[in-house]
């Protein structure tokens, strides 16, 4: 392992995030992936100071069939490589990870990373297939055990939790809570209105034990990044945000079935990568960016990268630890339950901004160190880095 991490060292801090944009989200009847991505691709090279012609890597995402084939066209540009990942979500992370790797290797200069989502205007729902596709996951290929979406899963992931070690429902809601607070403080998030836990435990089952504000939302929107070396990144017009450390575990035996590990196989893995890669502990990470489809995210991803023992996150979470002003503000923008649901890249756009100090109401003081973490059988983290 210690050759490995040497290798992964040498890649830390050598590339940066320069632009971020995200386009309005919410519920836009005329509106397309492309249309979407690529207004959040104009901000992302405004706040960079870049022009679309200084692109030589291109990759898009989003659900559906979002082609970077045709994304060039659209904006009329001929990257030496362009790239896509379609695996969902699960894709948000990885796909940094090789832009990153694209730009450490010479292969590019600036990397353009482009996610567009109408799944709303296109009236996409997350579930409920009725035919076996090969090669996705259990929300189709295990429809006849009644685990007909994602959603199912992870119920039967925050069912196995409570069963095992006791924790509850009323737990479990600090989740949805803290990040609604959140969501109140950023002026861009679709959902504003407080959320108390009467409101919560008082809704329906969307899938039991999972409520309705377990869910994330589904809406149309854009978002953006671009990334560079680190130091073409020093004379552009906003300070970098570095990748001080990237981690990565797969697992594709089972992978049609909803684990019952808890993916307690794959992400202590990759937060051993990450945390050996950047040389920090989890005592140096000043918030959170998790992924969270489901509330039940929150509690796996506390517990398998260390941050409270399995079984624990239950009373980790309470007493104000994850809001802001606590020990381990966890999206701080709202996340996918209240802020929007990208697929994890407005995540992205959030840790930037907290490094860099533009979070506004909900900065977090002096913060060094954002991490974001995916969960799954594609368990993916990254931290992201203030340079000093």
């Amino acid at each position: 392992m210690n050759g490995d991490l040497q290798r992964l060292r040498a890649l830390s801090d050598q590339t940066a995030v320069v632009g971020v944009g995200a386009s309005p989200q919410g519920n836009f009847p005329d509106a397309d992936p492309y249309t979407l991505a690529i207004q959040a691709l104009r901000g992302a090279l405004d706040d960079s100071g870049l022009s679309k012609h200084d692109i030589d890597g291109l990759i898009v995402q989003g659900p559906g069939n979002v082609s970077f084939v045709r994304m060039g066209e659209m904006l009329g540009i001929n990257p030496v490589v362009g790239g896509n990942f379609d695996v969902g979500g699960l894709a948000t992370g990885p796909l940094i990870q090789y832009a990153a790797m694209l730009l450490h290797t010479g292969m590019c200069k600036t990397v353009a990373l482009v996610y567009g989502n109408a799944s709303r205007a296109e009236g996409r729902k997350f579930g409920g297939d009725t035919v076996v596709t090969p090669g996705r996951e259990y929300s189709s290929a295990f429809y006849y055990y009644g685990l007909t979406s994602p959603g199912a899963a992870s119920a039967f992931q925050a069912r196995l939790h409570f069963e095992t070690y006791g924790t509850r429902p009323e737990q479990l809601a600090t989740v949805p809570i803290t990040q609604r607070r959140h969501a109140m403080l950023n002026p861009d998030s679709l959902k504003r209105e407080p959320l108390t836990l009467e409101k919560y435990m008082s809704a329906r089952y969307v899938c039991e034990p999972l409520r309705l504000y377990d869910y994330c939302l589904i809406n149309d929107g854009g978002v953006a990044m671009i990334m560079t070396t680190a130091d073409r990144a020093r004379d552009l017009a906003k300070p970098p945000v570095l990748i001080a450390g990237i981690g990565r575990q797969d697992s594709y035996r089972n992978s049609s079935m909803p684990t019952h590990t808890l993916w307690r196989d794959t992400m202590p893995r990759a937060a051993e990568q990450a945390y050996g890669m950047a040389q920090v502990g989890r005592e140096d990470i000043d918030a959170l960016m998790i992924y969270d489809s489901f509330s039940i995210n929150i509690w796996i991803a506390l517990e398998n990268f260390g941050f409270c023992k399995p079984g624990e996150a239950g009373d980790f979470t309470q007493g104000g630890r994850i809001e802001l002003g606590g020990e381990l503000p966890v999206n701080t923008h709202g996340g996918h339950l209240s802020d929007s649901y990208m697929q994890g890249w407005l995540h992205q756009v959030e840790a930037v901004r907290q490094l860099r100090g533009e979070a506004g109401a909900r900065q977090v003081a002096d913060a060094r160190h954002v991490q974001f973490i995916c969960r799954g059988n594609l368990a993916t983290t990254i931290i992201y880095r203030r340079p000093n």
